[in-house]
């Protein structure tokens, strides 16, 4: 009997004859319900998996359905929760299938994600390396003796810089077009190598600072991507060239390059030059809408990036310039609107870079103590209340003035009377006071 068109809930079925010479009267009633509805099924999030390790599943369907998880079985208890492991680093997806009682079928799938190493070092305390830095052996075998050492258990690791330069072999196509990857050493070996010595990798993206993009869009005509003089000229100034923080094309390609880093394992990745050009803004072509400031857009960027690099367990800070938190219009940088959507800021408050007076410091290059104490304390203000923490940029590098063990000792003590108990320190040659860092690791 065809059951099509029944409502779910319960039917009678009666079969009645009335009595004849030659068959009996018959009254016979069947009751059934028509069930037609799937279980429930609910995946809760799934972690990032790591390495070899299994990735755990856990979910709820409806009691006595069964369940399977990729195709394998995954058994429940009498509440209909089940959990179930899985393979993460040949899992793409996981696929779930509940089964009821009666055969209705619910089924979900979710993305997986899947990197080959973390590091478990949870307190940033490093040092710069430079893409040409990790690939000689004289700058990057002292930086690892350092980690070895206890010194330090970071390394800020250059994945693009200023020149808008790769230092890997990138598969992102964008940079494959506009011939930015150097292909001067393996990613995933070079995360490898620090892992093993325990140390965090903290992957350094300069985001719009990028001549080798924007000339190659300004030269394919797509001059929406770079940021213009108000005349309609290729902006290039002391930087060679910028691009746009609020063109959707230019984001994506920032996307791509971190989403990369963070599936070979980097474990942080640090914005670099994530605001404006320095000068009057009127001096500028942004492509911004007229409800949107510059800061605002730099804002946006970096919400949208949260959203990427949070999928794969990884971190990401922004390094910020020093007057960011009392000028924050100069470079549209707001730190606390900025650090509602990060990690962490790193303000760059290297004493040379101050002027004098700044602070109430009379020379802050004779006083890195007093101007690294004084201008750190506005940005822990600033991030007061706010998912950010501060791990300020120190440097350990000469521009005027004494450098040295003494200069380098009095800003990790500085920082340390401000509350804060992680650095990353910047030298542009990668050669560090390594008898200025106390082995505590």
């Amino acid at each position: 009997m065809p059951l099509e068109g029944l409502a779910d809930g319960p039917h009678v079925l009666a079969v009645t004859q009335q009595p004849s010479l030659l068959l009996p009267e018959v009254d016979r009633r069947w009751t059934f319900t028509v069930d037609t509805q799937p279980p429930e099924l609910e995946l809760a999030p799934v972690e990032v998996a790591v390495g070899d390790e299994p990735l755990a599943v856990s979910g709820r369907t409806t009691k006595r359905a069964t369940v399977t998880i990729n195709g394998e079985p995954a058994p429940t208890d009498a509440a209909g929760t089940f959990t179930a492991r899985v393979n993460g680093s040949q899992a793409e997806s996981i696929r779930a299938r509940a089964t009821d009682p009666v055969g209705n079928v619910a089924s979900v799938q979710t993305a997986t994600a899947w990197v080959p190493s973390r590091s478990d070092v949870e307190q940033i305390n490093g040092v710069h390396m430079s893409i040409w830095g990790w690939s000689s052996s004289q700058l990057r075998e002292p930086v690892l003796a350092m980690a070895e050492q206890g010194r330090i258990n970071t390394v800020q690791l250059d994945l693009k810089a200023e020149g808008g330069r790769i230092g890997y072999d990138s598969d992102v196509a964008l940079a494959n077009e506009i011939g930015a990857d150097l292909q001067a050493w393996d990613l995933t070996q070079a995360v490898e190598q620090l892992h093993a010595r325990g140390v965090r990798v903290v992957g350094r993206i300069v985001a719009f600072r990028d001549p080798v993009l924007a000339k190659h869009a300004w030269q394919q005509g797509r001059r929406d991507m770079v940021v213009q003089r108000p005349r309609g000229t290729m902006y290039t100034g002391s930087y060679s060239g910028f691009t746009s923080f609020a063109h959707r094309d230019v984001r994506q390609y920032l996307f791509a390059l971190a989403e990369e880093a963070v599936r070979a394992g980097v474990d942080d990745i640090l914005w670099d030059y994530v605001r404006r050009p320095d000068g009057p803004v009127e001096e500028y072509h942004f492509g911004l809408d007229q409800d949107t400031t510059p800061k605002e857009a730099v804002v946006e960027f970096l919400a949208e990036a949260d959203d990427v690099i949070s999928r794969y367990g990884a971190s990401h800070g922004a390094s910020v310039y020093g007057i960011a938190a009392t000028r924050p219009t100069q470079i549209a940088q707001d730190i606390p609107a900025m650090a509602r959507h990060l990690d962490y800021v790193s303000p760059m408050v290297y004493y040379s870079h101050w002027g004098p007076g700044e602070y109430g410091v009379s020379d802050p290059n004779t006083e890195p103590y007093a101007i690294t104490r004084r201008s750190l304390q506005d940005f822990i203000d600033a991030v007061d209340g706010r998912r950010a923490r501060v791990v300020p940029w120190l440097q350990d590098f000469q521009l005027e003035g004494p450098h040295g063990e003494p200069q380098v000792r009095a800003q990790l003590r500085a920082v340390a009377d401000a509350g804060v108990d992680e650095w990353i320190m910047w030298d542009p040659s990668v050669t560090y006071t390594t008898s200025a860092y106390d082995p505590r690791w």
